[in-house]
């Protein structure tokens, strides 16, 4: 069953959220009106307007400072009320630091690349990203990429089907020109009518240390806005 998320957090928490962690940047406050922005954990970041939602996990490409490749764990679904659509590959996109808009890495890449070690790192430390709408309770496989070297895995497709009672999940694979460096990045997810723009920060050591503590201190403000409110 897909972890269901539910419109609980009052608005004063999400705004301690956004001061706290400080990661919504120029394209993201100007896009205001029309996307909205949560925090789902220190590595977690779901942006939302009225056509798609997307979550996104980045821990593992946190952890990969100067590194050819970036893996995202990534979740897309509709809203209810908009029309089924098609997600393929050229619909993904990361932007970075440097304003370079990188597209999704082909299977042909990724199958000459060999990342069976960072995928296993990725089972190791992997977030939960299952933080869709009450709708969103069909599993979906966004299949874009598959190891075909390893024996009864399932085949990789260039497109998957979207609509707003199906939870799409899957791993993103960019090769990043240069190796992957700190400072804000997007995730870029074009619908049929919007691009949902997913920020994300790659942080160097002092600000995961202040990150933590942010993140520490958000959670005690929401157990005790919890225990008041109950």
């Amino acid at each position: 069953m897909i972890a269901t998320f539910r419109m609980s957090v009052v608005t004063t928490a999400l705004a301690t959220v956004c001061a706290l962690l400080a990661v919504v940047p120029a394209m993201a406050q100007q896009e205001e009106a029309k996307q909205t922005f949560d925090v789902k954990g220190e590595y977690v970041r779901l942006v939302y307007n009225d056509e798609g939602w997307v979550v996104l996990g980045y821990r593992v490409a946190n952890g990969s400072v100067g590194e050819e490749w970036m893996l995202l764990e990534v979740g897309v679904t509709l809203r209810e009320g908009v029309k089924d659509q098609k997600l393929v590959r050229e619909s993904l996109t990361v932007t970075t630091p440097d304003g370079a808009s990188i597209l999704l890495a082909s299977q042909e890449e990724f199958s000459k690349a060999s990342l069976r070690a960072l995928d296993a790192r990725a089972n190791m430390i992997r977030d939960s990203i299952n933080y869709f709408p009450l709708m969103a309770d069909k599993p979906c496989r966004i299949g874009f990429f598959t190891d075909i070297s390893e024996p009864g895995r399932g085949l990789a497709y260039d497109e998957v089907e979207l609509n707003y009672q199906r939870a799409c999940v899957g791993r993103a694979y960019f090769k990043i020109p240069g190796g992957i460096q700190y400072g804000q990045h997007f995730l870029n997810v074009q619908l049929a009518g919007s691009t949902v723009n997913v920020p994300f920060r790659i942080m160097t050591k002092e600000e995961l240390k202040e990150n933590k503590a942010k993140w520490e201190e958000l959670q005690k403000q929401l157990k005790q806005q919890q225990k008041n409110q109950g």
